[in-house]
């Protein structure tokens, strides 16, 4: 089973200005007017950029066999094998193969977020015992922490399971090297055309 954990708000505003900048190059492609049709070009694609590589890119996902991060210019496949301990302050950290650390762009919590989380820890009188179990189960935890100690559960699982560590596998985002890579095209396209 597969799941995939991003930060919905980046999401959903990402997809609103891709959807903005779209419409925006039909309008300059249909109205080109020399020089600064081209440097209003280039802006918005460096903005674009900068937005597909925070917004669409990042997300935590985990498989059966491994963690797959999806941050802004790498990706890191890591066996559940070879994963560490996993902590979480405002960034979702995890140990993995000797020594290596990653962080992990989705989940994060923020500071409202875990001040939220610890008001909620105060026990309510007012709940049945299924609700109150829960509340104690989750007090004084955000959505990061959670899944933290999903990452580490599942990586201790798979280490009981096997002795042998798996190969982790660390390489560029060829996709978000592409998008950096056209937008400075646009960029000398402005300035020199």
């Amino acid at each position: 089973m597969k799941q995939t954990y991003r930060s919905t708000g980046a999401f959903a505003i990402a997809w609103v200005w891709m959807a903005f900048a779209a419409f925006n190059v039909w309008d300059l492609t249909a109205h080109y007017t020399g020089k600064s049709t081209l440097v209003a070009a280039a802006v918005l694609a460096v903005i674009t950029v900068v937005v597909y590589i925070t917004g669409l890119r990042p997300a935590t996902v985990f498989t059966e066999e491994a963690l797959r991060v999806r941050n802004p210019l790498r990706t890191i496949v890591a066996p559940w094998s070879a994963v560490g301990e996993a902590r979480a302050s405002h960034a979702i950290s995890v140990e993995y193969g000797e020594g290596h650390q990653m962080r992990l762009w989705t989940p994060m919590a923020s500071s409202r977020e875990r001040a939220k989380a610890q008001r909620q820890a105060v026990p309510k009188q007012a709940r049945s015992r299924g609700e109150q179990l829960a509340a104690e189960a989750l007090a004084g935890k955000t959505h990061a922490d959670w899944v933290a100690e999903q990452i580490t559960e599942r990586a201790q699982a798979a280490r009981r399971a096997t002795r042998e560590r798996g190969q982790v596998s660390v390489r560029w985002a060829p996709d978000s090297l592409v998008a950096v890579g056209l937008a400075l095209v646009m960029i000398v396209v402005a300035v020199v055309g």
